[in-house]
């Protein structure tokens, strides 16, 4: 009987101690990124922060989310589950209307005895799709934003109304005048909380940057030579593309010193761009007070450290500016994990945003929710240039009049991309027929700048591929 008392002493006093051996998970957002970072081969971008993590970790170069555009991108991802299953493809609908039973990745680890907070951006930036309630330890903190007052500092920008005013600002105020530096340090906060707390934690820090407006403080405007920042020669539409593959979404011409047309001069292009690299380098420094923190507080050893961007970026190639597209630029996005104990190296296997929750679920050893629509990329931290999935697929719905779709719209093209090709259909959402086609040679066409769908040559490969999108996306996992 003493020998049980002991026994039941000692469990109760270690449980917390043997808990913290669960791994932590810091799981970094960045909205609107493209792989515009220097560990993905980006000549332009400063990016030394995030780079020192890639270096720590596993760089995915073939990620791709499932929609680009924010929510839909994001409530996949954080589901595990792909937008036709969660019925999510626009920014107004909250994934619990067509799921309410569905467990959310931070809400697996809240279940599993984790502390899980949200910071910033995560879900989405506004409406009822940016709240979830099942999901979090603790009420979210700046998820919600719509104060102008943390977007802008120029005082002629201050005197605008709405939340656009100008596309970019240069503007000498510290890190931390704009929201991103707010979340920044409230995540630094927590962390300091969490550090000595009993439970392991899933802490999820979303900023906002680079999504527009490109507002940055100046010092990271100075990073680059303006002159220096090429304009894309890809600047046209790619021949052929139909209607529903090019249709601008209008969310740069929102902003009031951008056209109506959405005529973008060169001049302007290079602001804009310069714009983007400058948030790109505001954000890499803010991860990279994070990371210094992580150290500081001796948790880098046991944390899952996950950076994804929800979508890419176009910055005028093809003609397009922004996202909400089917293209390469638009779904590709960067991924890098670094977690203990795994290989670091960098794998051109591809993966896609719904693999993110049964891969952080396996790298902390919790059991895998059945009924995910992606697939554990473990494997690739032992080797990562082993045999993968052969295809990712990408989605992005089209209303036949306007410019911005809600919910289905009428028509959705789904696309298949494989190591040699893009191919897309797009088809009314009532019947299923197919109303255009896309079909583009990424090795003779890597900018995908010719669509050569309806060419004598292609035949073949539009039979071929017809099928394997058909087939889906079981079809393409690893064997």
């Amino acid at each position: 009987m003493r020998f049980l008392f002991v026994l039941f002493f000692w469990v109760a006093l270690h449980s917390d101690v043997l808990g913290q051996l669960k791994p932590n998970v810091l799981m970094i957002a960045v909205d609107d990124l493209r792989p515009a970072l220097g560990c993905y081969g980006d000549q332009i971008a400063i990016t030394p922060n995030i780079d020192r993590l890639a270096k720590r970790g596993i760089v995915l170069q073939r990620a791709y989310c499932q929609l680009a555009v924010c929510c839909p991108s994001r409530l996949s991802m954080l589901t595990g589950l792909r937008p036709d299953t969660i019925r999510v493809w626009d920014l107004n609908t909250h994934f619990r209307e067509a799921k309410p039973g569905a467990v959310t990745l931070p809400q697996h680890f809240k279940n599993a005895g984790y502390q899980s907070r949200s910071i910033g951006k995560i879900l989405h930036g506004g409406g009822a799709p940016s709240k979830d309630p099942e999901s979090w330890s603790a009420p979210p903190m700046h998820d919600h934003v719509r104060d102008p007052r943390l977007r802008y500092a120029l005082p002629k920008n201050l005197k605008g109304k709405g939340l656009k005013r100008a596309a970019s600002e240069l503007a000498n105020v510290s890190d931390d005048h704009y929201i991103d530096g707010i979340v920044a340090n409230d995540s630094i906060r927590v962390l300091r909380e969490l550090a000595v707390n009993k439970h392991p934690f899933f802490l999820a820090v979303g900023f906002r940057k680079p999504h527009l407006p490109f507002n940055a403080p100046k010092k990271y405007w100075d990073l680059y030579n303006r002159k220096e920042i090429q304009i894309p020669k890809e600047g046209s539409h790619p021949v052929n593309s139909p209607d529903l593959a090019t249709r601008s979404w209008r969310e740069l011409e929102g902003y009031t010193d951008i056209p109506e047309d959405g005529i973008i001069t060169e001049s302007k292009a290079r602001e804009l761009r310069h714009g983007y690299y400058a948030c790109v380098s505001y954000v890499d420094a803010l991860v990279g007070r994070l990371l210094v923190e992580l150290e500081l507080l001796k948790l880098d050893s046991n944390t899952i450290v996950l950076l994804y961007g929800d979508h890419g970026f176009h910055l005028g190639e093809q003609g397009l500016w922004t996202k909400a597209n089917n293209y390469e630029l638009s779904t590709r996005i960067p991924l890098i994990v670094a977690a203990p104990g795994q290989i670091k190296g960098s794998s051109e296997a591809f993966v896609e945003l719904v693999d993110v929750f049964p891969t952080v679920c396996e790298l902390a050893g919790l059991e895998v929710p059945i009924g995910l629509e992606g697939q554990s990329f473990l494997p690739l931290f032992k080797d990562p240039k082993r045999r993968w999935k052969n295809a990712a697929f990408s989605q992005y719905p089209r209303s036949l009049k306007g410019h911005r779709h809600s919910r289905h719209g009428d028509v959705m093209g789904y696309a298949i991309r494989t190591k040699k090709y893009r191919f897309v259909q797009w088809k009314t959402w009532k019947t299923k027929v197919v109303v255009a086609s896309e079909l583009y040679s990424l090795l003779d066409d890597p900018h995908e700048m010719k669509n050569i769908v309806n060419e004598e040559g292609s035949k073949a490969v539009v039979t071929r591929l017809t099928k394997r999108l058909s087939d889906g996306w079981k079809a393409a996992l690893p064997k």
